[in-house]
């Protein structure tokens, strides 16, 4: 079943335990993952950090992958590149976290269709586009603005 774009956005930023995989140590001002991740933390959310080859990100802990953070979680963004989505949704349904966000504004981003697949044959709601700061309680101004440019080239869905 198919949910407009609002709605699964609403849905996955209800989660207030959400994992951004692909968190920068080196670049984090240039990259779009610390920004999600500085943003819904700075709204509230508890957020981990998820990067292999990373100790620490943004002064928080950084973990090598899903498993390993302590609770778990309940959504996740993918901000990696697209050849490390599907892996990444495979874990998502192994350890049963049902909303998954591949992030894309300009050009590929993260998104995978294989991933996209797999994720809902496993009944995951998978947003295949967009940012989490583009709507709802995260968004701001310029994100708004983004959204609307990319909704206009397609790389943000229309539904899910």
């Amino acid at each position: 079943m198919m949910q407009r774009i609002h709605e699964a956005a609403a849905a996955f930023l209800a989660n207030r335990r959400i994992a951004v995989t692909g968190v920068s140590r080196s670049n984090p001002r240039e990259h779009g993952s610390n920004t999600v991740y500085c943003r819904l933390r700075s709204l509230g959310y508890e957020v981990f950090a998820v990067n292999p080859n990373a100790d620490s990100v943004e002064g928080d802990p950084c973990y090598p992958n899903l498993a390993a953070i302590p609770g778990g979680v309940e959504a996740v963004v993918i901000g990696t590149s697209p050849r490390y989505a599907e892996p990444t949704m495979r874990e998502c349904a192994t350890l049963g976290i049902m909303h998954v966000w591949m992030h894309r504004s300009f050009g590929a981003g993260s998104v995978s269709s294989s991933a996209t697949t797999y994720g809902r044959s496993q009944g995951i709601s998978v947003i295949d586009g967009g940012c989490p700061l583009m709507f709802g309680p995260a968004a701001d101004g310029p994100h708004k603005l983004i959204r609307h440019v990319c909704a206009l080239m397609g790389t943000v869905p229309r539904s899910v």
